[in-house]
């Protein structure tokens, strides 16, 4: 599957101003977002279960990548395109021997140490942060505020596509793009916009800005990436 990494969508209907999650869906991918992961943490299984059967009907008509977070049998229930992982749910492996092969299995890691076990264990791509800091996402002491350092030294040291999570807006997405990030992912600077779908379309021409910016830097001083991707 060829997947736009650029703009991650990930949905919290209690951070979406009001608005449905399917709503700020639909307008997500008016303004191209690239992936939609299903979140909504404080919901009921049951509720995830619901709002994800439209979510998924809207990310398979447009063609957009829709995983789950966290939860494997919820990714199954909803036929989604795969699911990401943290430190406390299933591991990459086993996750991969449930869904199949052609599954997406990200995982979200802080460290190059992280980075280099979940490609060594098969998954597809990493969410790496938290870069700045987020009230939207718990985290612990030693993801909190990783910088765009880490996201430069995790690119540097795995093959995988990876996207910065964790404080990114349109105003510093050029940043984490810059330092070696396929794109962003985020929540409330979709989720809270105004208006969903400008806010895509800023956050992907920040993402795209950045990565000019870092192939430029990186032509300048000979150390282009030889990742391949």
């Amino acid at each position: 599957m060829n997947i736009d990494w650029r703009t991650y969508l990930i949905t919290q209907a209690d951070l979406s101003a009001g608005r449905t999650t399917p709503e700020i869906v639909a307008a997500a991918i008016e303004g191209g977002v690239g992936v939609v992961q299903l979140r909504e943490k404080h919901a009921t299984v049951r509720e995830r279960l619901r709002v994800g059967r439209e979510v998924r009907s809207l990310t398979a008509d447009a063609r957009v990548p829709f995983v789950v977070n966290d939860r494997v049998d919820l990714a199954l229930a909803l036929d989604a395109d795969g699911v990401h992982l943290g430190d406390d749910d299933l591991p990459v492996a086993a996750a991969r021997d449930l869904l199949g092969d052609d599954a997406i299995v990200g995982r979200s890691v802080s460290s190059v140490a992280g980075a280099e076990r979940a490609e060594a264990t098969g998954a597809d791509y990493l969410g790496v942060g938290a870069v700045f800091p987020t009230e939207s996402k718990n985290v612990t002491s030693e993801q909190a505020e990783r910088g765009v350092e880490t996201v430069r030294r995790v690119a540097d040291a795995v093959d995988l596509p990876l996207v910065g999570v964790g404080g990114i807006t349109p105003e510093n997405a050029d940043e984490v793009a810059a330092a070696g990030a396929d794109g962003a992912a985020v929540i409330t600077a979709i989720t809270a916009a105004d208006h969903p779908a400008a806010a895509t379309r800023a956050l992907r021409e920040a993402v795209d800005a950045g990565r000019a910016t870092g192939a430029d830097d990186a032509a300048s001083t000979g150390t282009e990436r030889g990742d391949g991707r």
